[in-house]
Order: C-alpha cells, then sequence, then structure tokens
C-alpha cells in the first residue's frame, strides 16, 4: 500500500489523519513542521504528501517549494491541509505545485476519497 507523509503541527489533527490513513492501509509517516517533512521525504521519499499551511519553523508552502526543487522529491503529489481557505492562498498553493488544496474542517471519509483519487492518478 502507499506510504504518505503527514506534516501538521496540531497533534490532534495530525493523529487524527494518520488513524484515517492506517485504518484504510495506508503506511504513514507522520511530522510536525516543514523542516521535519523536508528530512522525512529525501530520508524516504512517499507516494503523497499532506501538508498544514501554518507550521512552526517552516511553513507548508515554503516545504513544498524545496519539495518541488529537489529531483528526489519533485513528482511525489502534495497536498495541503488548511484553516486558511482563501481564493489567494488557495492560488498560492496551487502555484507553488501542490495538486489540492483542502480546507479544515474535513471529513476523513473525504479526505479518504480525496488521498485515494489523487494516487489512483498519479504518473509517476
Amino acid at each position: 500500500m502507499a506510504k504518505i507523509l503527514i506534516a501538521d503541527d496540531e497533534r490532534d489533527i495530525r493523529d487524527l489523519v494518520a488513524f484515517a490513513l492506517r485504518f484504510a492501509g495506508y503506511e504513514v509517516i507522520a511530522t510536525s513542521n516543514g523542516e521535519e517533512v523536508l528530512q522525512a521525504a529525501q530520508a524516504n521519499p512517499p507516494d503523497l504528501i499532506l501538508l498544514d499551511v501554518r507550521m512552526p519553523r517552516m511553513s507548508g508552502y515554503e516545504a513544498c517549494r524545496r519539495l518541488k526543487e529537489q529531483p528526489l522529491t519533485a513528482a511525489i503529489p502534495v497536498v495541503f491541509l488548511s484553516a486558511k481557505g482563501q481564493e489567494a492562498e488557495v492560488y498560492e498553493g496551487m502555484q507553488l505545485g501542490a495538486v489540492e488544496y483542502i480546507v479544515k474542517p474535513f471529513s476523513p471519509d473525504n479526505l479518504l476519497q480525496r488521498v485515494r483519487a489523487i494516487l489512483e492518478t498519479d504518473q509517476r
């Protein structure tokens, strides 16, 4: 099954997302900030990355930009999970190379549907 890397500084959300994904059969690596996600993605490239936008030490936007600059991680689909759903923020995330921008709060079922769809269409 696919490996998914999560970065969210809110422990409850990170744990909920990780639980839902593991329950669905995915391998999950959970991190709490942008720096950790960069390290984890380089050490063990996942099939999909879920990024919060607002995190300490490095924002999700900056992490996405850096992931897309590295040959090893450039093709990995990135999905933003954010409470910030204004049009300008969604646009910025998509311009940085994200394939999806999901606004919090979201249902675990909806998240799983979107994750499955992304992984099924990934052409790497």
